[in-house]
């Protein structure tokens, strides 16, 4: 059997080693040199640029502006950002091309032989601007008196609304004995992957404009590329060698289409040279979207015995300057804002919104970590308010198996959330007395540890996430299997574009197809992540990557083994899976077939803070998830305690700081991802295996989910330290000391 055990990773050794090559360390002899230059404008008019110093430059061989674009725009899931900003663009784009609406927008490459040259040549342009009002947040932009989009022709910054309505509001709140209210305010995000933004660039030997780049989905590069250099998708061929991390952060374009336009324009100058270029850790939070920031108002009801009666929320999202995927990830905070729970009553409006600030994207969670703050937030508070145990509650709400989602239909089955919770609670010993402290820990180094002044909390949350593409995205997944030898077969080759962004996919897809092919895993080959020789995989994001690639390969290998039966050496079997089709959300009452999947989670943490201070720390936390089987139970493990590292750091460090449309801490000397000190010092994964009938082996997918719950267990338990409910991210410890002190 290859699924179901811990087989090492197959990159371990490269990636160790140093001889995996990631899109920084691919050096060609002859390349030239790419500067990417930014706006560095949240919102100006482009009135003139004058690139005539730049090409006089020593070593500047050519200059991309928005002239070069043949049609400028992009976007992911609506074409609302141009690729360069900037003048004298005869395209076929309803995108004004002239207005920078944030300050990571493109303007130029200027390319040349050497990065010094390059860099100087990107100082020498000379740009005017005319600077426009800002709409620099929320606030602001819901007052619609200065519009970021005025070409959609809306009116209005508030450009999508969801909504949920559920039975009898007023009958709900009759109903309703207790009432918990709060207004939860989410921050931005930066994905801080290890590896920064570079491409090489290149005419391959069929003289298709290649890039080999990191990302998510290659092909989904390929069309975006395709579409604004305006040639046919095969023209196009993208590459991922080794990708250093992505968490959502690489879904979007940031170098794709702007190096393949170097490359096309400098063949039309006869020059045929590569060109690379890699990205500063400054140019690189600067230049990509974050995690939404959001605000959330909720007020849910319940009887004396704790059951749901109503739940009121509306929830607001910032989009920033384009809508990358705002409007799906919305989407996902609108359906988890009433967490995974049976409530008869429900009243839920989501607003996506333009602002002149750095866009928001995916972010793994996708929306989901925003709206189980405020849904968790609230059924903790319920809890205090009713002096019932926070499991317990759970218990008495949670989705079983045959509920009516708040969307109108079935749950997908099989439901595992009461299996989860309770196995979450059973291995973090729920039931037993809360510690105390017994071993403070020094908030300074330079001053001893105060035992009296720390006090130590517990909280619990779980939630759910949607497994796949959501709300009628169209979902796909191809594979293709080749089987080798004479009587017997004796090698398998695994053809796959499915993105391996450090979580060990290549080599969960290496044990499902020897799986598939009754062999053992040290005889599969692969060839990856190239448009040029591999099927559209689908994006490696929303938990979706072994789910899909998973059914893919199943599919493939059978067609494999038809042809191996038929005599075919090698016997070659290709196999396009598509799952179940999705649905939008009705306008006006929210129903529909949202998704064919979900994940389940519960987590429980423990804390100790220092009540003058207000540091935090995150002694334990136990983290319980259904993956349906797991394929590679090390590789689960290690998504479980990346995850909780990644989420601790949204909880209680990270703070991106934006004024007036611009990032202020674009360092990670400012902007304090956790270190090794910092991150809870015990995280035990409960890995719970209830079959997904649709999923490959019984499979869910499960990398988001250990994140999602994360943020309300720690508010949680925060508030059974002290007494006081925290509703702003991030914790940090002016945040709570400031909370402590209001409080009296």
């Amino acid at each position: 059997m290859s699924i179901g055990s811990s087989a090492p990773r197959r990159d371990a050794t490269s990636k160790t080693t140093g001889e995996a090559l990631y899109p920084a360390d691919i050096h060609r002899g002859d390349a030239l040199y790419a500067k990417v230059v930014f706006s560095g404008r949240p919102h100006s008019r482009m009135v003139a640029m004058d690139v005539s110093d730049t090409m006089a430059a020593p070593g500047v061989i050519e200059v991309v502006t928005a002239a070069d674009v043949p049609i400028n725009e992009y976007g992911l899931t609506r074409f609302d950002q141009p690729v360069l900003v900037g003048v004298g663009a005869t395209n076929r784009s309803e995108v004004p091309s002239e207005v920078s609406r944030w300050e990571g927008d493109q303007i130029a490459v200027v390319v040349a032989q050497r990065r010094q040259q390059a860099e100087e040549g990107a100082k020498r342009l000379r740009v005017e601007w005319e600077d426009l009002p800002l709409v620099p947040d929320l606030e602001s932009a819901r007052t619609d008196t200065v519009l970021v989009h005025p070409e959609n022709g809306l009116g209005t910054n508030t450009y999508k609304h969801l909504k949920f309505r559920v039975g009898d509001m007023e009958g709900g709140w009759r109903a309703a004995d207790v009432e918990v209210s709060g207004t939860y305010v989410l921050p931005l995000q930066e994905h801080a992957y290890l590896q920064p933004e570079a491409a090489v660039a290149y005419l391959d030997s069929q003289d298709r404009i290649t890039v080999e780049i990191a990302g998510q989905w290659t092909h989904e590069d390929q069309e975006q590329i395709a579409h604004a250099l305006d040639l046919k998708p095969e023209r196009i061929r993208v590459i991922y060698p080794a990708i250093g991390g992505a968490f959502g952060g690489r879904e979007d374009m940031s170098l794709q289409i702007v190096m393949a336009l170097a490359v096309q324009k400098l063949a039309r100058k006869g020059i045929r040279r590569p060109v690379r270029t890699v990205w500063s850790r400054e140019e690189s939070i600067v230049g990509h979207h974050k995690r939404h920031k959001a605000v959330i108002h909720a007020r849910w009801g319940a009887t004396r015995e704790g059951v749901l009666t109503a739940v009121e929320a509306e929830g607001w999202m910032d989009a920033g300057a384009y809508n990358y995927t705002s409007d799906k990830v919305m989407g996902n905070m609108h359906l988890c804002s009433v967490g995974p729970y049976r409530v008869p009553n429900l009243k839920v409006d989501s607003r996506v919104v333009y602002t002149h600030s750095v866009p928001g994207g995916a972010f793994r969670g996708f929306g989901a970590p925003q709206g189980a703050m405020a849904a968790e937030g609230q059924m903790n508070r319920l809890a205090v308010e009713l002096g019932m145990d926070p499991v317990e509650l759970r218990l008495r709400n949670c989705f079983r198996e045959g509920d009516i989602g708040h969307w109108g239909t079935t749950v997908p089955s099989v439901v595992s959330l009461p299996e989860v919770i309770e196995a979450c609670a059973d291995r973090a010993a729920w039931e037993d007395p809360p510690k105390t402290v017994t071993a403070p820990f020094p908030v300074f180094r330079s001053l001893p540890a105060d035992a009296s002044r720390q006090r130590r909390g517990r909280g619990f949350a779980c939630g759910f996430k949607n497994v796949g593409f959501s709300f009628g995205f169209p979902e796909r997944c191809e594979a293709a299997v080749e089987l080798w030898g004479d009587e017997e077969v004796e090698k398998v080759v695994l053809y796959h574009s499915g993105a391996e962004v450090g979580q060990g996919a290549h080599t969960a897809f290496a044990q499902m197809a020897a799986e598939a092919a009754g062999v053992d895993v040290g005889v599969v080959e692969t060839r990856y992540s190239d448009t040029a020789y591999t099927g559209d995989s689908g994006s490696a994001s929303a938990s979706r990557l072994t789910w899909m690639a998973g059914n893919s390969i199943l599919g493939a290998t059978e067609e494999a083994q038809k042809r191996w039966l038929e005599g075919d050496r090698p016997a070659l079997g290709k196999f396009r899976f598509v799952p179940p089709p999705t649905e939008t959300f009705d306008p006006h009452t929210g129903a529909g077939e949202l998704n064919f999947a979900y994940g389940w989670m519960a987590e429980a943490v423990e804390v100790t803070v220092d009540v003058d201070t207000g540091h935090l720390k995150v002694e334990s936390v136990v983290c319980a998830v259904d993956v349906g089987k797991a394929i590679n139970p090390g590789l689960v493990k290690g998504q479980v305690e990346g995850a909780v590292a990644q989420a601790h750091g949204y909880a209680v460090t990270e703070r991106l700081v934006t004024e007036q449309g611009k990032i202020l801490n674009p360092h990670l000397s400012t902007y304090l991802i956790p270190g090794i000190g910092d991150i809870p010092e015990r995280v035990e994964s409960v890995i719970v295996e209830i079959p997904d009938p649709r999923g490959p082996w019984g499979v869910r997918g499960m990398a988001e989910m250990p994140f999602v719950p994360l943020a309300p267990a720690v508010s949680a338990a925060l508030f059974d330290a002290t007494g006081v409910w925290f509703n702003q991210l991030p914790l940090t410890p002016g945040q709570v000391s400031a909370g402590l002190r209001s409080a009296g």
